[in-house]
């Protein structure tokens, strides 16, 4: 009885439960770009979509991406088809046509989901420091297919790239190091 009891206090003691991002607001993170410049990673989702889930439980609670997402960027966690108002790049956007009895299930298309050209989910945008897009990302990434993009946009080197080649040999000579 007393291994069953020590098994957990260890995991307990040093830490070896699953680090989380800190998630944000879009309000949050345009005020906070404004004192401390940083770029957004934003993961567009709902709640009836599967591989959002997965994306969640797989990547965002992997130690390696929430310690690299916490420390370089503003994190952002945006239902497409919720009813949350939003100001960016000037604008305010909301979903006038929100069903709150359909809250768990598909809803009407959120006017900044629309605003960003969402079009799938999970959709995983990235924000320039002065609101601009950079890219997105579609569909479900493993944390080493996330970190390229997260080491991408940090390092800048999103700026030397300028043909689909040149992309396509980063990706290839891309090391990933998470775990």
């Amino acid at each position: 009885m007393k291994k069953l009891i020590i098994i957990p206090l260890l995991f307990i003691a040093f830490g070896l439960h699953a680090q989380k991002i800190n998630w944000i607001s879009v309000d949050e993170a345009v005020a906070l770009q404004q004192t401390e410049p940083r770029k957004i990673m934003m993961d567009f989702y709902t709640k009836w979509c599967g591989p959002c889930k997965l994306l969640d439980r797989n990547t965002f609670n992997n130690k390696d991406v929430a310690n690299y997402v916490n420390e370089n960027f503003y994190a952002v966690k945006f239902n497409a088809e919720g009813d949350e108002v939003v100001n960016f790049g000037g604008r305010k956007f909301s979903n006038p046509n929100y069903d709150p009895a359909k809250a768990s299930r598909r809803n009407s298309k959120h006017q900044f989901a629309g605003f960003m050209q969402i079009s799938g989910y999970p959709t995983i945008t990235f924000i320039d420091e002065n609101q601009n897009l950079l890219t997105k990302v579609v569909g479900y990434q493993t944390p080493q297919q996330l970190e390229l993009y997260l080491k991408l946009f940090k390092n800048n080197d999103h700026k030397d790239i300028k043909s689909r080649q040149e992309f396509e040999t980063y990706v290839k000579d891309f090391k990933a190091e998470f775990k």
